[in-house]
């Protein structure tokens, strides 16, 4: 037997009904899934329509994760300037010794440069420096002036030829002069006051960090970062090298300066010393290199 489609329509609406569910009004259409609900062109202007914002609470909001507070932007700023090649203690002018090491044919790539800079950093003077600058930023931070002028002293006895100590000396007293012009702080005038001999670059950098209140993991971290920068940027031009393979290497050195930060915050006075003597020698040998662009 047929049944006509209106028969149909009755039978489904007295269902409906008696489902407790009513049903579809005229001009009702289904949606995709076959279900009731609105006809197509008025389902689609309810989706057109912009759903409204969740409104917002009032009273302070809470930092985002990872933000830096305010109080430490300052420190952050200075670090950034100080440590910036821009700034203006000449240390572009100076390889540690890398220009005899790449006459000499020990670094030619990037891989020998990285190798090189990672002993450095682990085992020679840029540790030694470390340590150095610990001792300096905690003999500064507790006003200990005689520990100051100690650390002082032995930074500037301890370096091993004549163009490092030119290399390190030289910086420190274009630090100081500058720092003690446009971020003066009592720190750098008790440590001109405590020691009256040759300064050390560490010895005034962690000084002045110090000064202004910078803790020592953060300063550090800059300044080895700032060290290795310098050094990778004379590798790039002596070797010579692309500046991606720069960026490289410095990415590489990453990990050996964390560690040379951590064993540096450990070490103590006695313990301070280095194990790279084809450095050291190269130090001295670029005293006599018949072509030099840079200082040492």
């Amino acid at each position: 037997m047929h049944t006509s489609v209106a028969a149909v329509g009755k039978v489904r609406s007295a269902n409906a009904g008696r489902a407790g569910v009513h049903p579809p009004l005229q001009g009702e259409g289904r949606t995709a899934e076959g279900s009731p609900g609105w006809g197509d062109e008025e389902a689609q202007r309810m989706r057109k329509r912009p759903r409204p914002l969740p409104a917002r609470k009032s009273g302070p909001t809470s930092p985002l994760q990872g933000e830096a507070k305010e109080d430490e932007l300052p420190a952050l700023y200075r670090l950034m300037t100080w440590m910036s090649p821009a700034y203006p203690v000449g240390a572009f002018s100076y390889s540690g010794g890398l220009e005899w090491v790449v006459e000499a044919g020990d670094i030619h790539n990037a891989d020998t440069l990285s190798g090189w800079l990672t002993t450095m950093i682990r085992h020679g003077s840029v540790f030694c420096d470390a340590a150095i600058f610990c001792h300096a930023h905690r003999a500064a931070a507790s006003g200990d002036v005689s520990a100051l002028a100690a650390t002082a002293e032995l930074a500037a006895a301890f370096i091993g030829s004549k163009e490092r100590f030119l290399e390190t000396t030289a910086q420190g007293q274009a630090f100081l002069q500058i720092t003690r012009s446009a971020w003066p702080t009592p720190a750098l005038d008790r440590l001109s006051a405590a020691w009256d001999g040759p300064l050390a670059y560490p010895v005034v950098v962690a000084t002045a960090c110090a000064g202004h209140d910078i803790d020592v993991v953060s300063a550090l971290q800059a300044f080895l970062h700032g060290v290795a920068s310098n050094l990778v940027s004379a590798g790039v031009r002596l070797i010579p090298l692309g500046q991606t393979d720069g960026q490289r290497v410095l990415a590489a050195l990453e990990a050996p300066i964390a560690q040379t930060a951590e064993q540096a915050r450990a070490t103590t006075i006695e313990d301070i010393g280095s194990a790279t003597l084809r450095a050291d020698i190269a130090g001295m040998r670029h005293e006599t290199q018949y072509t030099r662009l840079f200082r040492s």
